[in-house]
């Protein structure tokens, strides 16, 4: 349980980028329509002979007053960053915090990958002409510094590396940050894993990135939880969550989206990709313990769901052993794909919009599900008056975390 004297904690701004829409409402607009923007993937260096499949984002709109120089020597993971905090910041209206008492945890680790691949074949055989910046950008904490210095953040900045459950983490660890009262504002980033070819085919023989036999149809081929699923599909998103102590935002006059009110992180102790059901079981119980909720008390699970063959199998059986097979359950992959780093962070987001909404938007491709006496949204979005939330993900690693939200009603 967490502790009678810490306060508790809350989400008061939000920030998305994703294939299917950039900002809150475009982004809720297509969860509930089930858009989804799959497509053999087109972006430089995402290719090499190949044709792998994923969700790219058409678009980036940056906050105006950039200086030109500034976004071109950005990363397009940094463009991302910056275009999705500037939403979270004036969501949660940060102007007017002290910039000493904001911090920023960026979740995710080898997020400018593509970046890297690029520079390595435009300068190759001409090491000597490199830009000067490679020797900052080839480190995570390059996306800190960049974010720090266009908003002035000057708490605490540090990156969180979970593999998938990167963005989930960061949103614990910033919790974590508030309640000890290192800062009075923490903004968790679910940054953008801009991988290239060698990652795409790195995973794809690993057998965890969903095959090419879907290229001719490829808004079939995400399709998680349904019997011929065979992998994750790629997609490119981002999300940033504002979290500070209730009290501190009810002075500033903001009302919070919600109130996160538990999470768990467990390990697996093992090295390889393979899902473990103990330690998915274990971050689930941490978490409910730590909310003080009851399984019943759970109305909506918003599942890590990639569309693995073995891990929404064993994601399945870990709700079953937890008591929460009797909540309403969707898979927000199946829209936006698998965002890697920033998809915790992400589905978190989605999860207070559709608890706004009072609506749940649809899963796609869930023709065939693998257990269907679980309480599936499938094709169409239906109405759900979402009271407290669970939220999981899961990383190469060993990793698991889960997170609850219950609805504010101050």
């Amino acid at each position: 349980m967490r502790s009678s004297g810490e306060p508790e904690a809350a989400i008061t701004g939000v920030g998305v980028t994703s294939a299917i829409g950039q900002t809150r409402d475009a982004f809720a607009r297509a969860l509930l329509r089930g858009e989804s923007a799959f497509g053999v993937m087109q972006r430089p260096g995402r290719q090499k002979g190949t044709a792998f499949l994923g969700a790219e984002i058409a678009s980036l709109q940056v906050p105006e007053g950039m200086a030109p120089q500034t976004l071109r020597k950005a990363s397009f993971s940094a463009r991302v960053a910056l275009a999705t905090l500037h939403e979270a910041w004036r969501d949660a209206r940060l102007d007017d915090v002290d910039p000493r008492r904001i911090g920023l945890i960026v979740g995710g680790s080898n997020v400018q990958q593509r970046d890297l691949v690029l520079a390595h074949e435009e300068y190759a055989g001409r090491a000597d002409f490199l830009r000067p910046t490679y020797g900052v950008s080839f480190m995570d904490t390059d996306l800190c510094g960049f974010c720090t210095e266009q908003f002035g953040i000057r708490g605490l900045a540090y990156t969180a590396g979970g593999a998938s459950a990167s963005g989930q983490l960061a949103i614990i660890q910033a919790i974590q940050a508030v309640q000890a009262g290192h800062v009075d504002v923490c903004i968790a980033l679910g940054a953008l894993m801009d991988i290239s070819f060698w990652e795409c085919q790195g995973l794809a023989s690993l057998g965890a990135m969903g095959s090419e036999r879907h290229a001719a149809a490829p808004e079939r081929a995400c399709r998680p939880f349904d019997r011929a699923r065979d992998g994750f599909i790629y997609g490119e998103c981002c999300g940033a969550v504002v979290v500070e102590a209730l009290p501190r935002a009810a002075r500033r006059g903001v009302r919070p989206y919600a109130w996160l009110s538990g999470w768990g992180i467990a390990m697996d102790a093992n090295r390889n990709p393979d899902p473990s059901l103990d330690g998915e079981v274990e971050a689930i119980r941490r978490a409910l313990r730590c909310a003080g909720c009851a399984p019943a008390d759970i109305d909506y699970v918003n599942p890590h769901g990639t569309g693995s063959v073995v891990g929404d199998e064993t994601e399945l059986e870990a709700l079953r052993a937890c008591g929460l097979s009797h909540a309403r359950l969707n898979a927000t992959k199946s829209l936006v794909g698998h965002g890697l780093s920033a998809a915790g962070a992400v589905e978190v987001i989605a999860t207070l919009l559709q608890m706004q909404e009072g609506r749940l938007h649809p899963s796609r491709n869930l023709d065939d599900p693998i257990d269907p006496s679980f309480n599936w949204v499938r094709g169409e979005a239906v109405a759900h008056t979402m009271k407290t939330a669970l939220t999981l993900s899961m990383g190469f690693g060993g990793i698991n975390t889960a997170l609850c939200l219950r609805k504010y009603s101050g």
